[in-house]
């Protein structure tokens, strides 16, 4: 696939495994770190990219283990990714810095506030996964549920298959596929996936998060049923966006989390998991601002 805008780049990290990471925005302008959903890619940006040049800000994202061109690491929790991404940090130059990470980039943003605390100067989390028990199914997208469901029957021999279908109609037709996946989510994201922007990057986005396989979106989805930090441990303020009508996060999921955060501010907005489109100015404005 060709390669967007901005610079494109890989990191052979300490223990010999590949990052891959893309910077987007203002070369020379403030370094943002931003952690994508699930699943997705360093291509995962925001479809308008005036809005970081207006900010004047440096984007950095990165490929989690097992997406795009990053290696996978079978077994890996949220806290690893934490550290692979200090290290990209540590060879960009880059000592503090705001995060902002939204869907199952979320429970990164808090392992790398509760690993590093001292390199974050401000977190945002926005919609942001959360571990989840049986009195939520009723509360999910069909998806999301069947996920949650074989992963506490199986682990990642459960959710494995499930995930490989799934993945496989994605890659034939990227919005339908994701379409699909998100069919009984609120009137709100189906508005969103109508947005000729938001359709482009999504193809470009989840193509490349799928490239390799299917076991790196496994991994992830381990990863967030089970955290290997706890929230306790979170040694940053967090502000925390969701949204009302949340199907793939329900609130009462999240609160649970935000619970357990020893500073925190939880913000609302109605709306559903895909709110955070009409959202980018005001969630870096606000960042930048900490």
């Amino acid at each position: 696939m060709d390669t967007p805008e901005g610079v494109d780049g890989r990191l052979t990290l300490r223990d010999g495994r590949v990052l891959a990471y893309h910077e987007w925005g203002v070369p020379d302008g403030i370094p943002v770190l931003r952690l994508q959903g699930t699943p997705g890619s360093r291509f995962s940006r925001y479809p308008k990219p005036e809005v970081w040049e207006r900010l004047g800000v440096r984007v950095i994202m990165a490929d989690r283990p097992g997406y795009g061109a990053s290696t996978r690491m079978p077994g890996r929790g949220v806290a690893s990714v934490a550290d692979d991404l200090i290290e990209l940090l540590d060879h960009l130059g880059i000592d503090r810095f705001p995060v902002i990470g939204g869907s199952g980039g979320g429970p990164h943003v808090l392992a790398l506030a509760a690993r590093h605390p001292q390199r974050v100067s401000a977190a945002t989390v926005v919609v942001g996964a959360a571990p989840l028990t049986d009195e939520d199914i009723p509360h999910l997208i069909g998806l999301n549920a069947e996920s949650y469901r074989r992963i506490r029957d199986g682990g990642w021999d459960g959710v494995h298959p499930l995930l490989v279908e799934v993945r496989e109609k994605i890659l034939v037709d990227p919005l339908a596929g994701f379409r699909e996946a998100l069919r009984d989510a609120p009137p709100e994201d189906q508005a969103v996936m109508d947005d000729p922007a938001w359709q482009e990057t999504l193809r470009q986005s989840v193509t490349e998060a799928l490239r390799p396989g299917a076991e790196g979106w496994s991994d992830e989805a381990i990863a967030l049923f089970e955290w290997d930090i706890a929230p306790e441990d979170v040694a940053v303020h967090i502000v925390w966006w969701h949204s009302r009508h949340d199907a793939n996060v329900p609130i009462r999921a999240a609160r649970r989390v935000v619970d357990r955060l020893p500073s925190v501010d939880f913000r609302l907005w109605e709306g559903g998991h895909l709110e955070t489109f009409h959202r980018e100015e005001e969630l870096l404005r606000d960042l930048l601002a900490r």
